[in-house]
Protein backbone atom coordinates (compact mmCIF):
# COMPACT_ATOMS: atom_id res chain seq x y z
CA UNK A 1 0.00 0.00 0.00
CA UNK A 2 3.40 2.56 0.51
CA UNK A 3 3.48 3.24 -3.13
CA UNK A 4 4.15 7.19 -4.16
CA UNK A 5 2.21 9.36 -3.00
CA UNK A 6 1.71 12.83 -4.13
CA UNK A 7 3.33 15.85 -2.04
CA UNK A 8 1.01 15.47 1.36
CA UNK A 9 1.26 19.27 1.39
CA UNK A 10 -0.92 19.31 -1.43
CA UNK A 11 -3.98 18.43 1.12
CA UNK A 12 -3.14 21.06 3.75
CA UNK A 13 -5.18 23.75 2.10
CA UNK A 14 -9.22 23.36 1.81
CA UNK A 15 -8.79 24.70 -1.87
CA UNK A 16 -8.06 22.85 -5.00
CA UNK A 17 -5.49 25.51 -6.74
CA UNK A 18 -3.59 24.68 -9.52
CA UNK A 19 -6.53 22.49 -11.36
CA UNK A 20 -8.91 23.59 -13.87
CA UNK A 21 -11.72 25.91 -13.26
CA UNK A 22 -15.42 24.94 -12.89
CA UNK A 23 -17.25 24.49 -10.12
CA UNK A 24 -18.24 20.86 -8.60
CA UNK A 25 -21.47 20.36 -8.24
CA UNK A 26 -22.44 17.80 -5.15
CA UNK A 27 -25.84 15.69 -4.74
CA UNK A 28 -26.08 14.41 -1.17
CA UNK A 29 -28.22 11.21 -0.75
CA UNK A 30 -28.66 10.83 2.63
CA UNK A 31 -29.98 13.37 5.47
CA UNK A 32 -28.51 11.48 8.70
CA UNK A 33 -25.42 13.09 11.15
CA UNK A 34 -22.89 12.20 8.47
CA UNK A 35 -24.30 13.83 5.83
CA UNK A 36 -24.86 16.81 7.54
CA UNK A 37 -21.32 17.04 8.60
CA UNK A 38 -20.23 16.99 4.94
CA UNK A 39 -22.64 19.88 3.79
CA UNK A 40 -21.58 22.09 6.65
CA UNK A 41 -17.71 21.03 5.80
CA UNK A 42 -18.15 21.83 2.29
CA UNK A 43 -19.63 25.51 2.73
CA UNK A 44 -16.03 26.36 3.19
CA UNK A 45 -14.54 24.72 -0.05
CA UNK A 46 -13.83 27.57 -2.76
CA UNK A 47 -15.56 25.81 -6.21
CA UNK A 48 -17.71 23.62 -4.66
CA UNK A 49 -21.11 23.57 -3.71
CA UNK A 50 -24.03 21.15 -2.49
CA UNK A 51 -26.88 21.57 -5.40
CA UNK A 52 -29.77 18.74 -4.08
CA UNK A 53 -30.29 16.50 -1.38
CA UNK A 54 -32.55 13.24 -1.92
CA UNK A 55 -33.84 11.22 1.47
CA UNK A 56 -36.30 8.26 1.35
CA UNK A 57 -39.33 10.88 1.82
CA UNK A 58 -39.58 14.67 0.62
CA UNK A 59 -40.01 15.55 4.20
CA UNK A 60 -36.40 14.90 5.11
CA UNK A 61 -34.67 15.93 2.05
CA UNK A 62 -36.79 19.41 2.11
CA UNK A 63 -35.86 20.01 6.25
CA UNK A 64 -32.12 18.70 4.87
CA UNK A 65 -32.35 21.04 1.96
CA UNK A 66 -33.72 24.27 3.74
CA UNK A 67 -30.60 23.59 6.55
CA UNK A 68 -28.03 23.74 4.62
CA UNK A 69 -29.80 26.40 1.49
CA UNK A 70 -29.77 23.48 -0.74
CA UNK A 71 -32.07 24.40 -3.99
CA UNK A 72 -33.35 21.30 -5.11
CA UNK A 73 -34.70 18.20 -2.55
CA UNK A 74 -35.84 14.78 -3.73
CA UNK A 75 -37.84 12.44 -1.83
CA UNK A 76 -36.43 9.77 -4.07
CA UNK A 77 -32.68 8.57 -4.83
CA UNK A 78 -33.87 8.82 -8.54
CA UNK A 79 -34.30 12.06 -8.69
CA UNK A 80 -31.13 12.80 -7.65
CA UNK A 81 -29.52 10.62 -10.30
CA UNK A 82 -31.20 11.91 -13.11
CA UNK A 83 -30.44 15.90 -11.80
CA UNK A 84 -28.01 16.77 -14.86
CA UNK A 85 -26.57 19.80 -12.68
CA UNK A 86 -24.96 17.22 -10.15
CA UNK A 87 -21.46 16.47 -11.00
CA UNK A 88 -20.50 13.72 -8.08
CA UNK A 89 -22.80 12.18 -5.27
CA UNK A 90 -21.74 11.62 -1.86
CA UNK A 91 -23.43 8.58 -0.47
CA UNK A 92 -24.01 8.60 3.40
CA UNK A 93 -26.72 5.98 3.84
CA UNK A 94 -26.08 3.11 6.39
CA UNK A 95 -23.64 0.91 4.67
CA UNK A 96 -26.44 -1.38 4.52
CA UNK A 97 -27.50 0.60 1.49
CA UNK A 98 -24.18 1.75 0.01
CA UNK A 99 -24.25 -1.44 -2.91
CA UNK A 100 -27.90 0.12 -3.60
CA UNK A 101 -27.50 3.89 -3.64
CA UNK A 102 -23.80 3.78 -4.66
CA UNK A 103 -24.97 1.02 -7.71
CA UNK A 104 -27.44 3.43 -8.58
CA UNK A 105 -25.55 6.34 -9.26
CA UNK A 106 -22.69 4.46 -11.17
CA UNK A 107 -25.17 2.80 -13.86
CA UNK A 108 -26.58 6.35 -14.51
CA UNK A 109 -22.95 7.82 -15.03
CA UNK A 110 -22.44 9.69 -11.60
CA UNK A 111 -19.38 9.65 -9.69
CA UNK A 112 -19.72 8.53 -6.27
CA UNK A 113 -17.62 9.15 -2.91
CA UNK A 114 -19.31 6.48 -1.06
CA UNK A 115 -18.93 6.36 2.70
CA UNK A 116 -17.31 3.47 5.09
CA UNK A 117 -17.46 0.97 5.54
CA UNK A 118 -17.24 0.27 1.83
CA UNK A 119 -20.19 -2.27 1.64
CA UNK A 120 -21.82 -4.43 3.86
CA UNK A 121 -19.21 -7.46 2.25
CA UNK A 122 -16.46 -8.21 -0.62
CA UNK A 123 -19.16 -9.64 -2.91
CA UNK A 124 -20.81 -6.32 -2.66
CA UNK A 125 -17.69 -4.73 -2.85
CA UNK A 126 -16.73 -5.97 -5.68
CA UNK A 127 -19.93 -5.62 -7.46
CA UNK A 128 -19.31 -1.31 -7.28
CA UNK A 129 -15.68 -1.79 -8.15
CA UNK A 130 -16.42 -3.55 -11.40
CA UNK A 131 -19.47 -1.53 -12.63
CA UNK A 132 -17.40 1.84 -12.08
CA UNK A 133 -14.90 0.16 -13.80
CA UNK A 134 -17.10 -1.05 -16.51
CA UNK A 135 -18.59 2.15 -16.81
CA UNK A 136 -15.56 4.40 -16.19
CA UNK A 137 -17.09 6.35 -13.43
CA UNK A 138 -15.22 8.21 -10.43
CA UNK A 139 -15.76 5.85 -7.54
CA UNK A 140 -13.68 6.39 -3.95
CA UNK A 141 -14.17 5.10 -0.12
CA UNK A 142 -14.58 7.91 2.03
CA UNK A 143 -11.82 6.74 4.04
CA UNK A 144 -11.04 10.33 5.18
CA UNK A 145 -8.29 9.08 7.38
CA UNK A 146 -6.06 8.35 4.33
CA UNK A 147 -6.61 11.48 3.36
CA UNK A 148 -4.98 13.60 6.48
CA UNK A 149 -1.75 14.95 6.13
CA UNK A 150 -0.74 13.90 9.13
CA UNK A 151 -1.31 10.36 8.37
CA UNK A 152 0.42 11.21 4.62
CA UNK A 153 3.53 12.50 6.77
CA UNK A 154 3.61 9.67 8.55
CA UNK A 155 3.49 7.14 5.61
CA UNK A 156 6.08 8.67 3.55
CA UNK A 157 8.35 8.82 6.75
CA UNK A 158 7.85 5.11 6.65
CA UNK A 159 8.06 4.55 3.16
CA UNK A 160 11.74 6.33 3.71
CA UNK A 161 12.75 4.03 6.31
CA UNK A 162 12.31 6.31 9.56
CA UNK A 163 11.47 3.11 11.68
CA UNK A 164 12.80 0.82 9.61
CA UNK A 165 10.75 -2.56 8.72
CA UNK A 166 7.37 -2.63 10.25
CA UNK A 167 7.13 -5.44 12.71
CA UNK A 168 3.90 -4.31 14.56
CA UNK A 169 1.06 -2.10 14.62
CA UNK A 170 -1.70 -1.72 17.54
CA UNK A 171 -5.04 0.57 17.19
CA UNK A 172 -8.20 0.66 19.02
CA UNK A 173 -11.31 2.41 18.37
CA UNK A 174 -14.22 2.11 21.02
CA UNK A 175 -17.21 3.75 22.38
CA UNK A 176 -18.74 3.00 25.50
CA UNK A 177 -22.25 3.69 24.29
CA UNK A 178 -25.03 2.40 25.31
CA UNK A 179 -26.24 1.48 22.23
CA UNK A 180 -29.52 0.01 22.92
CA UNK A 181 -31.52 -2.76 21.11
CA UNK A 182 -33.39 -0.64 18.71
CA UNK A 183 -30.12 1.46 17.48
CA UNK A 184 -28.87 0.56 14.06
CA UNK A 185 -25.31 -0.89 15.46
CA UNK A 186 -27.34 -3.44 17.11
CA UNK A 187 -29.08 -4.46 13.66
CA UNK A 188 -27.98 -7.39 11.89
CA UNK A 189 -29.52 -6.15 8.80
CA UNK A 190 -28.10 -2.97 8.85
CA UNK A 191 -24.61 -4.06 9.40
CA UNK A 192 -24.43 -3.22 12.65
CA UNK A 193 -21.93 -4.26 15.42
CA UNK A 194 -18.70 -2.38 15.90
CA UNK A 195 -16.50 -3.82 13.37
CA UNK A 196 -17.69 -2.20 10.29
CA UNK A 197 -18.66 0.92 12.10
CA UNK A 198 -15.49 1.35 14.06
CA UNK A 199 -13.08 -1.87 12.69
CA UNK A 200 -12.59 -0.82 9.50
CA UNK A 201 -10.19 2.15 11.26
CA UNK A 202 -7.49 0.22 12.76
CA UNK A 203 -8.12 -2.27 9.65
CA UNK A 204 -7.18 -0.12 7.35
CA UNK A 205 -4.69 1.61 9.22
CA UNK A 206 -2.89 -1.31 9.50
CA UNK A 207 -3.30 -2.33 5.39
CA UNK A 208 -2.48 1.32 4.53
CA UNK A 209 0.96 0.44 5.90
CA UNK A 210 1.22 -3.66 5.29
CA UNK A 211 -1.08 -4.16 2.67
CA UNK A 212 -3.72 -7.22 3.19
CA UNK A 213 -2.84 -9.52 5.50
CA UNK A 214 -2.31 -13.65 4.90
CA UNK A 215 -3.03 -14.30 8.57
CA UNK A 216 -6.95 -13.48 10.28
CA UNK A 217 -7.53 -14.70 13.63
CA UNK A 218 -9.94 -12.89 15.73
CA UNK A 219 -12.42 -13.21 19.14
CA UNK A 220 -15.09 -11.37 19.69
CA UNK A 221 -18.13 -10.52 21.99
CA UNK A 222 -21.66 -10.85 20.26
CA UNK A 223 -24.83 -9.02 21.13
CA UNK A 224 -28.39 -10.67 21.70
CA UNK A 225 -29.17 -9.87 17.57
CA UNK A 226 -25.90 -11.77 16.43
CA UNK A 227 -23.78 -8.49 16.24
CA UNK A 228 -20.22 -8.12 17.76
CA UNK A 229 -20.21 -5.63 20.65
CA UNK A 230 -16.49 -6.10 20.57
CA UNK A 231 -13.87 -8.00 18.86
CA UNK A 232 -10.00 -8.38 18.98
CA UNK A 233 -8.10 -8.94 16.19
CA UNK A 234 -4.94 -10.17 14.74
CA UNK A 235 -3.49 -9.64 11.87
CA UNK A 236 -0.29 -11.46 9.98
CA UNK A 237 1.89 -11.09 6.82
CA UNK A 238 4.19 -13.31 6.15
CA UNK A 239 6.14 -12.03 4.01
CA UNK A 240 6.71 -8.62 5.90
CA UNK A 241 7.13 -10.98 9.60
CA UNK A 242 5.14 -8.03 11.28
CA UNK A 243 1.46 -8.53 12.76
CA UNK A 244 -1.31 -6.42 14.04
CA UNK A 245 -3.15 -6.10 17.22
CA UNK A 246 -6.88 -4.38 16.37
CA UNK A 247 -9.41 -3.80 18.95
CA UNK A 248 -12.71 -2.27 18.31
CA UNK A 249 -16.06 -1.85 20.46
CA UNK A 250 -19.38 -0.22 20.99
CA UNK A 251 -19.43 -1.18 24.91
CA UNK A 252 -16.08 0.23 25.66
CA UNK A 253 -14.52 3.53 25.52
CA UNK A 254 -10.74 2.63 24.39
CA UNK A 255 -7.81 4.38 24.11
CA UNK A 256 -8.07 4.91 20.51
CA UNK A 257 -4.54 5.02 19.68
CA UNK A 258 -2.13 3.77 17.27
CA UNK A 259 1.10 2.85 16.96
CA UNK A 260 3.84 1.46 14.62
CA UNK A 261 6.98 -0.61 15.91
CA UNK A 262 10.19 -0.84 13.53
CA UNK A 263 13.20 -2.69 13.72
CA UNK A 264 14.81 1.01 13.68
CA UNK A 265 11.74 2.89 15.77
CA UNK A 266 8.47 3.26 16.26
CA UNK A 267 5.99 6.02 15.77
CA UNK A 268 3.28 6.97 18.46
CA UNK A 269 -0.47 8.20 17.86
CA UNK A 270 -2.87 9.91 20.74
CA UNK A 271 -6.32 9.38 20.87
CA UNK A 272 -8.23 10.07 17.78
CA UNK A 273 -5.51 8.39 15.63
CA UNK A 274 -7.86 7.98 12.72
CA UNK A 275 -8.06 11.49 11.86
CA UNK A 276 -4.97 13.32 14.24
CA UNK A 277 -3.23 16.05 14.30
CA UNK A 278 0.19 14.56 15.46
CA UNK A 279 2.61 11.95 15.93
CA UNK A 280 5.14 11.21 17.84
CA UNK A 281 8.71 9.57 15.96
CA UNK A 282 10.97 7.83 18.08
CA UNK A 283 14.69 6.36 17.06
CA UNK A 284 17.12 5.20 19.04
CA UNK A 285 19.71 7.59 19.63
CA UNK A 286 17.89 10.72 19.09
CA UNK A 287 15.26 12.75 20.78
CA UNK A 288 11.53 12.01 20.29
CA UNK A 289 10.00 14.26 17.20
CA UNK A 290 6.97 15.65 16.85
CA UNK A 291 4.82 15.99 13.84
CA UNK A 292 2.05 18.27 12.97
CA UNK A 293 0.05 19.84 10.26
CA UNK A 294 1.01 23.22 9.86
CA UNK A 295 -0.86 25.76 12.35
CA UNK A 296 -4.34 26.65 11.72
CA UNK A 297 -4.52 23.52 9.42
CA UNK A 298 -8.83 22.20 9.95
CA UNK A 299 -8.22 18.51 10.05
CA UNK A 300 -11.18 17.31 11.63
CA UNK A 301 -13.48 18.27 9.21
CA UNK A 302 -14.29 15.98 5.65
CA UNK A 303 -12.57 19.09 3.06
CA UNK A 304 -9.48 16.62 2.26
CA UNK A 305 -11.86 14.10 0.78
CA UNK A 306 -13.96 16.77 -0.76
CA UNK A 307 -10.71 18.04 -2.03
CA UNK A 308 -8.93 14.73 -3.82
CA UNK A 309 -12.54 14.13 -5.22
CA UNK A 310 -12.57 17.45 -6.85
CA UNK A 311 -8.79 17.30 -7.85
CA UNK A 312 -9.27 13.85 -9.11
CA UNK A 313 -12.55 14.52 -11.38
CA UNK A 314 -10.77 17.85 -12.85
CA UNK A 315 -8.21 15.36 -14.04
CA UNK A 316 -10.13 13.29 -15.57
CA UNK A 317 -9.17 10.39 -12.84
CA UNK A 318 -11.62 7.08 -12.39
CA UNK A 319 -9.94 6.24 -8.81
CA UNK A 320 -7.77 7.89 -6.54
CA UNK A 321 -4.09 6.91 -5.70
CA UNK A 322 -4.33 7.78 -2.15
CA UNK A 323 -7.55 5.87 -1.52
CA UNK A 324 -7.13 2.63 -4.43
CA UNK A 325 -9.71 0.64 -4.60
CA UNK A 326 -7.93 -2.62 -4.25
CA UNK A 327 -7.14 -0.80 -1.20
CA UNK A 328 -10.67 -0.87 -0.22
CA UNK A 329 -11.40 -4.36 -1.69
CA UNK A 330 -8.72 -5.50 0.61
CA UNK A 331 -9.96 -3.93 3.60
CA UNK A 332 -13.37 -5.34 2.67
CA UNK A 333 -12.03 -9.07 2.59
CA UNK A 334 -10.37 -8.65 5.63
CA UNK A 335 -13.47 -7.66 7.36
CA UNK A 336 -15.29 -10.60 5.98
CA UNK A 337 -12.66 -12.96 6.95
CA UNK A 338 -12.96 -10.99 10.62
CA UNK A 339 -16.51 -11.76 10.69
CA UNK A 340 -16.53 -15.16 9.31
CA UNK A 341 -13.69 -16.33 12.40
CA UNK A 342 -16.01 -14.53 15.17
CA UNK A 343 -19.37 -15.79 13.47
CA UNK A 344 -21.46 -12.86 12.76
CA UNK A 345 -23.31 -12.74 9.62
CA UNK A 346 -26.04 -10.20 7.79
CA UNK A 347 -28.72 -11.08 5.62
CA UNK A 348 -27.26 -9.63 3.00
CA UNK A 349 -24.47 -12.73 2.98
CA UNK A 350 -26.97 -15.32 1.94
CA UNK A 351 -28.04 -12.95 -1.03
CA UNK A 352 -27.34 -14.66 -4.22
CA UNK A 353 -25.62 -12.39 -6.70
CA UNK A 354 -28.69 -11.34 -9.60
Amino acid sequence: MLSAQPDWSNLLGVGVAGVSSGVVRWGVLATGGIAATFAEDLRSMPDMEVVAVASRTDASARAFADRFGIPRAYGDWAGLVADEEVDVVYVATPHSAHRAAAGLCLEAGKPVLCEKAFTLNAREARELVGLARERGVFLMEAMWTYLNPVIRRMTELVRDGAIGEIRTVQADFGLAGPFGPGHRLRDPALGGGALLDLGVYPVSFAQLLLGEPDRVQADAVLSPEGVDLHTSMLLGWSGAGASALLNCSIVADTPQTAAVTGTGGRIEFPRGFFYPERFVLHREGREPEEFTAPAGTELRGMQFEQAEVARALRAGETESPLVPLDGSLAVMRTLDAVRDRVGVRYPADDVTPG
